[in-house]
């Protein structure tokens, strides 16, 4: 099958505490998962404004920073219809545990402790992140396709 590419960035949230901000999202090819804030990355937009677009966007927040790229990585999935191939970049941001400002309908969000996210029981985007987190990397990481 022929699939799109498409370009989108996300921001992993760190709280204080070590607890990580993510949504849990349902896809019609994929199901429930949990995913950090982003999206996808508009027509001469970088990375790094796409992720701070993304989270004003889905947060309100505007005051947090993407500190550094912590991983990329390439997934296969149906956006609006379309088989598309996303390559995403993924940074990693520290900030207060807050409660978003805007809540979007239908998407649920939370604060996990990032030792449980290995024990979710629902995939996880970028699927390797409790490992990235724990032994954060000191260059980012090509995760290269998964799925």
């Amino acid at each position: 099958m022929r699939r799109t590419p498409r370009h989108a960035a996300r921001v992993v949230i760190l709280s204080p505490a070590g607890s990580v901000f993510l949504f849990r999202a349902n896809n019609v090819e994929v199901g429930i998962h949990w995913l950090p804030p982003g999206g996808g990355i508009d027509p001469g937009e970088s990375p790094e404004d796409c992720v701070r677009r993304e989270l004003r966007e889905e947060t309100g927040w505007t005051d947090l920073e993407p500190e550094r790229l912590l991983c990329t990585w390439e997934h296969d999935f149906t956006y609006q219809g379309i088989p598309v191939r996303q390559h995403e970049h993924v940074y990693l941001a520290r900030g207060p545990h807050r409660e978003p400002v805007l809540e979007s309908p239908g998407i649920h969000w939370q604060w996990l402790p990032a030792d449980r996210l290995a024990t979710l029981g629902e995939p996880l985007w970028p699927p390797r992140l409790p490992d990235l987190l724990t032994n954060a990397p000191a260059e980012p990481v090509h995760l290269g396709l998964l799925s």
